[in-house]
């Protein structure tokens, strides 16, 4: 009996811990624009606790849209979008083509996708408290009764459930049917011109087994939410021989506390950038990229690179110096580049190219920058030697000997000091000269009176 005991408890334990760990993605995206910064989304394998996810909400909530939309499913596991999603690629075999669409045409998202379920569970509470209102459960027909008013808070909750009635509904077709519920619903919104922040998670995990049918084989590795690039570089000239191409997943500059994401205005089929007002020639090249209205005034971005021969490496190099920002009213801020160089038959890229000391701070203030902030993610850059109008191969920024590099050094060094140290101990152990005979006589002590 005491063991059936001490097994019961072990496994009430073990499913404890089992529950803790469940995770479920969260995906939110607003009309809004600058709600999350580009580093906003933890690095790969991290598990967002409650605290965490609290502060991202809190932020996104308190600058924009107060009429958040909640949509809660009973359950979802990052195996769903692997399995079943066209990792935002809008394939015609995907299941979520709505929330691929939101998610790629909203000014400002976040993709989460590994939250502890306690957390993701606590979002209706957390919004209820926030907004100080009760959430009201409505569904793509009640939604088209509602009239919604920008200015006033409203917290709208609509339920996604992973399975029905019928036990013939594959879960793929179950995932299909409530994104084309979430596709009715933010129809219904966007009709109004409503401006409204979306947030789409899951009540606990689904632990899905993968259908490996239904499965391309391109798609079998875990693609972690993220999207394919879709857009090209940016080029200059538009027609014709490019002599630069510029290319960034996140693109925005910061003033006065204030930040415009530029990604979309610089990228893709909606972008208005003009950078036809650019420069080049064989020694010295400046893409200058033109933003009509930021803020309601015109936005100058100025990228100034060199090329020139070096006989020590018997190659050409080319070599960014600057960025400067002009902008009407404010004196022309620059920043002076460094260690953004290549050879001249390669491009530059750089996972982060920021005036952030704590993101690098590989853009340096120079002059009147100190209210400007810029940071370029996924930075990839070429002036000169351009093949097949793409860029070359690239010459990255991370250094050779990386911080996990280095603490494996390190520890190696510590741990052979210690091996020496302790094998030079026991070479310098010398044995006695003379021992004990046991054989002999015995050493007797006369005892006195």
């Amino acid at each position: 009996m005491a063991l059936q005991r001490v097994f019961g408890v072990l496994l009430l334990s073990l499913g404890l811990v089992a529950a803790h760990t469940g995770q479920v993605p969260l995906l939110a995206w607003s009309s809004h624009s600058s709600l999350w910064s580009p580093l906003a989304a933890p690095h790969e394998g991290h598990v967002v606790t409650e605290a965490q996810l609290a502060s991202l909400l809190d932020s996104a909530v308190d600058s924009g849209p107060h009429n958040v939309l909640l949509f809660l499913q009973e359950k979802l596991s990052i195996e769903d979008f692997t399995a079943y999603g066209g990792v935002f690629g809008n394939k015609p075999d995907s299941a979520f083509p709505n929330l691929e669409n939101a998610l790629g045409a909203a000014p400002s998202s976040l993709v989460l996708p590994s939250v502890d379920w306690f957390a993701a569970g606590a979002v209706p509470a957390f919004l209820k408290a926030k907004l100080g209102i009760s959430p009201l459960h409505v569904d793509q027909n009640t939604l088209q009764e509602l009239k919604l008013n920008a200015s006033l808070p409203a917290l709208l909750m609509v339920r996604l459930p992973y399975t029905t009635g019928s036990s013939l509904m594959a879960p793929k077709e179950v995932l299909t049917s409530n994104d084309e519920i979430l596709g009715q619903v933010l129809s219904a919104l966007q009709s109004e011109d409503i401006p409204y922040t979306a947030i789409l998670t899951a009540l606990r995990p689904s632990r899905v087994a993968r259908d490996v049918s239904d499965v391309a084989p391109e798609k079998l590795g875990r693609q972690l939410l993220q999207k394919e690039t879709a857009f090209a570089p940016l080029r200059y000239p538009k027609t014709g021989t490019p002599k630069i191409l510029f290319w960034a997943s996140n693109f925005s500059v910061t003033i006065n506390k204030t930040q415009f994401d530029l990604t979309n205005l610089t990228f893709g089929p909606g972008a208005t950038v003009d950078a036809e007002k650019s420069a080049w020639n064989l020694n010295a090249s400046t893409l200058l990229l033109k933003y009509p209205n930021i803020g309601g005034k015109l936005l100058e971005i100025r990228f100034k690179m060199t090329n020139a021969s070096y006989p020590i490496s018997k190659r050409d190099w080319f070599v960014l110096h600057t960025v400067e920002l002009v902008r009407s009213g404010y004196p022309p801020a620059v920043f002076n580049a460094t260690q953004i160089t290549a050879p001249t038959n390669y491009s530059f890229s750089c996972a982060c190219v920021s005036s952030e000391p704590s993101l690098g701070g590989i853009l340096v203030p120079a002059k009147n920058a100190t209210q400007w902030k810029l940071t370029i993610m996924n930075f990839q850059i070429q002036s000169y030697q351009l093949t097949n109008e793409t860029f070359s191969d690239a010459s990255d920024c991370a250094g050779f000997f990386s911080p996990g590099i280095w603490m494996g050094l390190l520890t190696s060094l510590f741990l052979v000091a210690i091996f020496t140290y302790g094998l030079h101990m026991v070479m310098s152990l010398k044995t006695m000269d003379r021992f004990d005979d046991p054989k002999g006589p015995t050493i007797s002590v006369p005892q006195t009176e």
